[in-house]
């Protein structure tokens, strides 16, 4: 039998390289290990991912393996799902990688200026109710933008075609440098190595009923005004704002 919350709650508070925010904190308190990341725990001076909303932490584990010339950080508020990529790069012994237990929407708070090389977005909520809460929104730009170097790059891989959509117009609106992009990633020529190589838990939900995959990779400079695209888009029909309609899905055969 699997352990239950608070066994996996109890296990990662001692776990040397999971981390927490207190998310209930009043706004604008910055975390203990801001800009002190690489002095304070990698202590190797490479450069610095991050993964948002990382669930289990299969890209976040899974890049650490793969780039060992580079240190990772797992980002989500779901400490239970955490468990599962902490607990594995713990086994492994992996030294690259941490984990963040806090708001997203307090990440500016725990991430120095440019103390962040890239971001990951994976399989993220589209949010199609309130644009403030889509982490592609200018609301969260701008928060990237207080920790990400210059030009950082931020990859986005999606299974909604709002998500993709709103992201694509956003760019296209504000004139950001897109690297490359796809709206079937497993029929496209990036599919291979990490793109599709590594895949996140509800990355194979989606797979297994015969969805496409989405793929952006865009830049964000530091200057420049951002401002949304007032485009109407239209909604995924066939999930809710959470997860809970995947179970309705028919499976590919």
């Amino acid at each position: 039998m699997g352990k239950g919350k608070l066994q996996k709650f109890a296990d990662m508070a001692h776990y040397p390289h999971v981390f927490e925010h207190p998310y209930a904190g009043p706004e604008g308190v910055p975390f203990a290990m801001r800009g002190k990341w690489d002095e304070g725990f990698f202590g190797n001076g490479r450069p610095l991912t991050l993964e948002l909303g990382c669930g289990r932490g299969e890209y976040t584990v899974g890049l650490a393996r793969r780039f060992p010339e580079q240190n990772f950080i797992g980002v989500d508020i779901k400490g239970a799902r955490m468990w599962t990529g902490a607990t594995e790069a713990l086994q492994e012994g992996l030294k690259n990688v941490a984990f963040l237990r806090t708001r997203i929407e307090a990440i500016d708070q725990c991430f120095a200026s440019g103390e962040v090389d890239e971001l990951w977005l994976t399989f993220s909520d589209p949010q199609m109710k309130k644009a403030t809460k889509r982490l592609t929104s200018t609301y969260f730009l701008e928060r990237y933008r207080r920790f990400l170097k210059d030009g950082g790059r931020i990859h986005l891989k999606t299974d909604s075609n709002f998500m993709f959509t709103y992201t694509r117009l956003m760019l296209e609106h504000n004139a950001l440098s897109v690297e490359a992009i796809t709206d079937d990633l497993y029929h496209s020529p990036l599919a291979n190595g990490v793109l599709t190589d590594i895949r996140t838990y509800y990355e194979q939900q989606w797979l297994d009923r015969g969805m496409t995959i989405k793929y952006i990779c865009f830049r964000l400079p530091q200057t420049g005004t951002l401002s949304e695209s007032d485009v109407d888009i239209p909604l995924d029909d066939y999930r809710s704002y959470g997860r809970s309609k995947r179970s309705s899905l028919q499976t590919s055969k």
